[in-house]
């Protein structure tokens, strides 16, 4: 697992949050579920995805985004 649940214990924004507040925001749901949602649209509960599969999909993003990729 790639990331530490207690680290997302609450809502918090993507680094790359736009200047409008356009973002995603994720919270961890206990040690094996990961909530993601739109910050504009809190009112939804957005989706979920398990622990592995958020690591997973985190890992793909940043192997792509590193320079020389």
């Amino acid at each position: 697992m790639l990331f530490r649940h207690d680290a997302l214990a609450e809502w918090t924004k993507s680094s790359y949050s736009a200047v409008n507040g356009d973002c995603v925001e994720v919270k961890a749901q206990g040690h094996l579920m990961v909530r993601v949602r739109d910050s504009k649209d809190i009112a939804r509960s957005g989706l979920g995805f398990s622990a592995d599969t958020w690591s997973e999909f985190i890992l793909d993003v940043s192997e792509r985004n590193r320079p020389g990729a």
